[in-house]
């Protein structure tokens, strides 16, 4: 793969963590309490242009 490929991937995927992790830390402060809980949370990619959706599952703990 390119140089450029890798970089403009690796990019999107970096503004996809920092971003979802900031809403993500969000949400459970105007949540509350959430000690205790889990949260099945879902991620779903699209890509325009590409026959690609990709799901990713997982579990995220509430804070104590």
């Amino acid at each position: 793969m390119s140089d450029d490929f890798n970089m403009s991937m690796r990019k999107f995927l970096k503004q996809v963590g920092v971003t979802s992790q900031q809403a993500i830390e969000e949400a459970m402060r105007e949540a509350g309490d959430t000690a205790g809980k889990t949260y099945a949370a879902k991620v779903v990619l699209t890509v325009d242009g590409l026959d690609l959706e990709h799901v990713v599952t997982g579990e995220i703990k509430g804070q104590s």
